[in-house]
């Protein structure tokens, strides 16, 4: 079979208008629900897309770990190379792609550090383990082989046992949208795309766009 030839013709569902709320995080909050519901495997993981200061674009998986009306959050290392395009470039994309229910949603907007108790409390909250992990990895670096990994990675378990402090290089953001896109598979590639915007009011618009 060519590539060409892999295709789906969806046919589970529909968006309409009048089904979708006046609220995006409203109606982002219905679908991840149901998306949990329908057993859909880590519907938290979305894709994280951030730009360079010279326009090169780079994209990698991540899990949310809260939204809510202030945005959505996610925790990393700031040394990392999404976090120096953040710090040239404060605007991402999140995309989530939820197979099994047939069903995408895209965000933009501009992203912030969260605070540095909301960082810590998050660390603080994860396996001992992946605090350790945390230290031990200076993410987006080279490293010479996975031994070298592992011995760090002990290293830190000696220095720092079942109590590992957050690192200062560690933490949260938070992308405050103001596009969300919700898209759902129809038959005959005549897909749902209900897009909402953010106006220069703060109010959010919600408009149908063509497959």
């Amino acid at each position: 079979m060519s590539i060409a030839d892999i295709r789906t013709d969806y046919s589970q569902s529909e968006l309409l208008e009048t089904a979708t709320d006046a609220d995006p995080v409203v109606q982002f909050t219905k679908w991840f629900d149901e998306a949990v519901k329908a057993g859909v495997k880590e519907p938290n993981a979305m894709g994280v897309s951030t730009v360079s200061a010279d326009g090169r674009p780079s994209s990698r998986i991540l899990l949310i770990k809260n939204f809510d009306q202030n945005g959505f959050t996610w925790f990393t290392n700031y040394d990392s190379r999404k976090g120096a395009e953040l710090e040239q470039n404060p605007y991402a994309s999140l995309l989530f792609h939820w197979v099994d229910i047939e069903r995408v949603v895209r965000i933009e907007g501009r992203v912030e550090k969260v605070t540095p108790e909301e960082s810590d409390a998050y660390f603080h909250s994860r396996p001992v383990k992946s605090r350790l992990g945390a230290i031990a990895s200076s993410q987006s670096r080279p490293i010479a082989d996975r031994a070298e990994l592992e011995a760090r990675y002990a290293q830190v378990e000696a220095q720092y046992g079942d109590n590992p402090p957050r690192p200062d290089n560690w933490g949260g953001y938070r992308l405050k949208p103001d596009y969300i896109e919700f898209w759902q598979g129809r038959r005959s590639r005549l897909h749902d795309r209900i897009a909402y915007m953010l106006n220069e009011k703060g109010n959010w618009k919600k408009t149908r766009l063509q497959p």
